[in-house]
């Protein structure tokens, strides 16, 4: 090789370190550049993903029925006499409602126990007879038939006046009074509505895919909108043996403690049941979830070396996550998001991948599984 040849060979090699080296000079500068002016670090707040226990549960709308409810009627007819109740009271089991008049029927029932106090009298008279064989055995079954049969007469008479007289078969709380004093009632007129409310029940329908995952003793909570942010706790009380044919729908009932009587019969309410057996999920707010066509996304910050101060530097990274069920303000993360990972839960819109954050928890999303309206 000729000396001219490695002058050129040593110049070449000369020309492409002093571009290489410049280009890479370029790129670092430029990198520089954009760190401290082209991007500035954006303000989010985070949280430490963390595993909670997770319910699986089950929703159906339902109704509540009184355990014992009835509309309480007369079942003979007759003029009201007396009324011993007011709209709306908590009555005892017997308490006395509403009278008719029985007048007629009582003189009746006084007469017909003097007939029988009169075939009682004859029968002990004629019995002595018989046993000096004064009488014959004829005359005494005579007697005896004759006293059975009066007071059976009796005990019928007094049925019917005992009808007259109405009385709470079970204890509970009196609805609106349909009826005044003076006003003639046929028999099954409305009197008034008496419900028991203690415990109360909820009936509503699940699916048939859903049998198999509920049975008596299971706990369930009613929510209604007329106690917003209220629950109500019960359990399961029985499952219907039989599936609707038309809606193949299984037909459930709950008990439902009701100590305070603000559930009442003829509520819609919503059932949340308990179902199979609880896990375990990594639980984000569900703020911290982007929700695309594409995929949920979600940003962590990791730490990247140190920054020019010589604090560490946080930048974001993007990651594509799993969502599950949510309650609440919550939603189960099935894979993207593991323990630890500090997640970014608001500010996330200003975020793409390396865009240097700081940490600003002083305004944090709610992550409430039962969250509670409140009254502004």
């Amino acid at each position: 090789m000729t000396k001219r040849m490695i002058l050129m060979l040593v110049l070449a090699g000369v020309l492409f370190g002093g571009i290489f080296g410049y280009q890479a000079y370029k790129a670092r500068m430029i990198r520089k550049s954009m760190a401290s002016h082209g991007e500035p670090p954006q303000t989010v707040s985070v949280m430490k993903a963390t595993l909670q226990e997770w319910q699986p549960q089950t929703e159906a709308v339902g109704s509540l029925v009184a355990v014992r409810g009835a509309d309480i009627s007369p079942e003979v007819s007759g003029i009201v006499s007396a009324i011993h109740f007011s709209s709306g009271q908590e009555v005892d089991t017997g308490a006395p409602l509403l009278d008719l008049n029985a007048d007629s029927d009582i003189a009746k029932l006084r007469s017909l126990k003097a007939a029988a106090e009169l075939a009682r009298q004859t029968y002990e008279r004629d019995r002595q007879q018989f046993e000096i064989q004064a009488i014959s055995r004829a005359t005494l079954d005579a007697d005896i038939a004759n006293l059975k049969s009066a007071g059976a007469q009796v005990a019928e008479q007094q049925a019917l006046v005992d009808k007259k007289f109405i009385h709470a078969p079970f204890a509970g709380r009196l609805g609106i009074r349909a009826v005044d004093l003076g006003q003639y009632l046929n028999a099954g007129t409305k009197i008034v509505t008496l419900q028991s409310l203690d415990p109360i029940h909820v009936d509503f329908y699940l699916p048939q895919k859903s049998v198999g995952q509920v049975a008596t003793g299971h706990k369930v909570l009613v929510r209604t909108d007329a106690f917003p942010g209220r629950t109500f706790s019960g359990e399961i009380a029985a499952v219907d043996p039989k599936v609707d044919l038309n809606t193949r729908n299984v037909q459930v009932r709950a008990t439902i403690r009701n100590p305070r009587h603000l559930l009442l019969p003829g509520m819609y309410v919503t059932t949340d049941i308990a179902v199979g057996r609880s896990r375990r999920y990594v639980t984000l707010p569900q703020t911290a979830i982007a929700y695309n066509p594409y995929g949920n996304v979600v940003f962590l910050v990791q730490e990247r070396g140190k920054g020019p101060d010589g604090k560490p530097l946080l930048v974001a990274e993007q990651k594509f996550v799993t969502t599950g069920e949510t309650r609440g303000d919550q939603v189960a993360i099935l894979s993207g998001v593991k323990e630890g990972d500090m997640v970014v839960t608001t500010g996330q819109i200003k975020l793409r991948n390396g865009t240097p954050v700081i940490i600003n928890n002083s305004i944090v999303p709610t992550d409430n599984p039962a969250p509670k309206p409140k009254d502004e």
